[in-house]
């Protein structure tokens, strides 16, 4: 029943995560054109989104299409009977998440939803994944069989259709590809929510119904008084507590839709609020509307011993240096690099934490350098802090491969955009009193643990300092993959020698039980021939015996 809740979880995030996008209004997602700037405007792209952007746009919005179809339309297939059909939208899911690590850095964000749709798949399905015999009973008839097959058929032809009405989805033969256009209204597609979001609830509750039913099945099976009584109370409890987060998730989940919302019984509403504090659970809706449509805006930091000569300030990740390519850092998630992403979409004074940035640089700050550097000798001021620092905002844009069909020398074109931080230094007034305004200036300096835990943390960091984080995590992830590899090895090798040995020892036990059989046949012949001979010797005395 826990293992339930996931699956619902995993429904919440996905199916809110595509009506946001249409319930935002962003003009990119209605005219079906927003992966044309999400490759380039993201937070950290990798190097397969420069290709990725070079797409045609017919494919691009094709691909707006199948992002929909796959977040919308799919998690209803979470809760379906038949098995083939979770385990189809399982891999449509997946492969919506493979994609986005491939072309974009979001940390583990995607493991995590990859580790959700496990919860699709049933022993069954992993078994063949793990190339084991599946010994459970095939009870189905060869008629429900077809059935399945039909209803499978027709629902994956819905999908197919219900695409193609709602999307005008057309053969193209100027462009060689597949047309496309938003065919509803944001009227409709309100409708739709009303239709289908208190429709979705009593979904979950007939699903999670029959899993508890399942559930007390199982335990009420149990051979003997105490595993049954211990197993039901287990049920009692986990039921509960199952039942009780579905209640309070409905709150949240109704959000997409605010009539649902309002129609909820008070006495969920009420139960949500007493557990809000906790953050159970949550909202959901990721990429609500497309930043960056005017180009990628990005905060370039500089920074000056004389205040004429400047030096730009470049991070590991983010985008900076023109002819840098873009990093590959999943899982890491360097919070600095995202932070500077997040601040260059507004004025400074929505990010107070890039005043106490410029102040910590100012000073020359070991700690805060190594965010932007993780090697402090490629940090241009290493040796001396700069006496002056300003920022300046440019667009940003990918580059496109030349006329005869080569590749750039570089990867990222800009603009400059406007200044986005004046140029300050230590004892500057402005920045005194933004010190003073935000409560950065002459705050009480953290406190040092001296536990035993403490000190070995901060021993490892001190033996990985000057080690990039994405480096560091990969290598730990390779040494792991290759321990289990080997001991997988080990184990199939040990248990090949093993059976060699066994034949081996047998072999002696077969051949003396060989040479028994032959034995036995050979006494057997001779007791036959013994008793034929005794038998022509009476068919002779019974002949002389006649002639007598």
């Amino acid at each position: 029943m826990t293992f339930w809740l996931i699956r619902w979880l995993l429904f919440r995030l996905m199916f809110a995560s595509g009506v946001v996008k249409l319930t935002s209004r962003c003009p990119t997602w209605w005219g079906l054109t927003a992966l044309t700037y999400h490759y380039e405007t993201q937070c950290i792209p990798t190097p397969l989104a420069w290709f990725a952007h070079q797409l045609p746009v017919w494919w691009q919005k094709l691909s707006v299409v199948a992002t929909f179809v796959i977040e919308i339309a799919a998690p209803f297939l979470f809760f379906s009977p038949l098995r083939r059909l979770r385990i189809g939208s399982f891999y449509l899911q997946m492969l919506l998440q493979v994609l986005i690590i491939l072309s974009g850095n979001y940390n583990f964000f995607n493991l995590l939803t990859m580790i959700l749709c496990l919860s699709l798949l049933d022993d069954q399905h992993v078994h063949f994944w793990l190339r084991k015999a599946d010994r459970s009973p095939n009870s189905e008839s060869r008629v429900w069989s077809w059935l399945c097959y039909l209803v499978e058929l027709a629902v994956w032809s819905l999908m197919i259709f219900g695409s193609v009405l709602c999307f005008d989805l057309q053969l193209d033969q100027t462009k060689s590809g597949i047309s496309s256009r938003t065919a509803f209204t944001f009227h409709q597609f309100n409708q739709f929510l009303k239709t289908v979001t208190i429709p979705c609830i009593w979904i979950g509750v007939l699903s999670l119904t029959w899993e508890m039913v399942k559930a007390m099945f199982r335990c009420a099976c149990v051979c003997g008084f105490l595993k049954r009584f211990c197993g039901t109370l287990q049920w009692t409890v986990f039921a509960a507590a199952t039942a009780a987060m579905f209640t309070i998730s409905l709150v949240p989940f109704t959000y997409i839709e605010y009539d649902s919302n309002a129609r909820l019984w008070p006495g969920v509403r009420r139960a949500n609020e007493v557990v809000n504090r906790f953050q159970l659970v949550n909202s959901y809706g990721l990429f609500r509307r497309m930043t960056g449509v005017g180009g990628r805006p990005e905060v370039v930091i500089e920074g000056s011993n004389d205040g004429i000569t400047w030096t730009e300030i470049e991070f590991m990740y983010k985008p900076g240096n023109l002819s840098a390519p873009p990093p590959v850092l999943t899982p890491h998630q360097p919070r600095l690099d995202w932070q500077m992403w997040f601040a260059a979409l507004g004025p400074h004074t929505q990010s107070p934490w890039f005043t106490s940035l410029v102040y910590r640089l100012l000073q020359g700050k070991q700690d805060v350098i190594e965010l932007i550097q993780t090697d402090v000798s490629q940090y241009p001021f290493h040796q001396q802090p700069p006496a002056y620092i300003r920022a300046h905002r440019y667009r940003y844009w990918f580059t496109r491969p030349q006329a005869d069909g080569s590749y750039p020398q570089r990867w990222w074109r800009r603009v400059y955009d406007e200044e986005f931080y004046p140029t300050v230094h230590l004892g500057n007034t402005v920045l005194e009193s933004m010190l003073s305004h935000y409560g950065l200036k002459d705050k009480a300096p953290p406190r040092t643990s001296n536990t035993a835990v403490a000190q070995v943390v901060r021993w490892l960091r001190s033996q990985v300092r000057g080690v990039p984080a994405h480096s560091l995590i990969w290598t730990l992830i390779g040494c792991s993959a290759t321990f289990c590899l080997i001991r997988g090895l080990l184990k199939r090798n040990a248990g090949t020698t093993l059976e060699h040995h066994t034949e081996k020892s047998d072999e002696p036990q077969a051949v003396e039980e060989e040479e028994e059989k032959k034995k036995k046949r050979e006494d057997s012949e001779d007791e036959l021939e013994e008793a034929e001979e005794d038998e022509q010797d009476s068919a002779c005395d019974d002949e002389e015996e006649d002639d007598e």
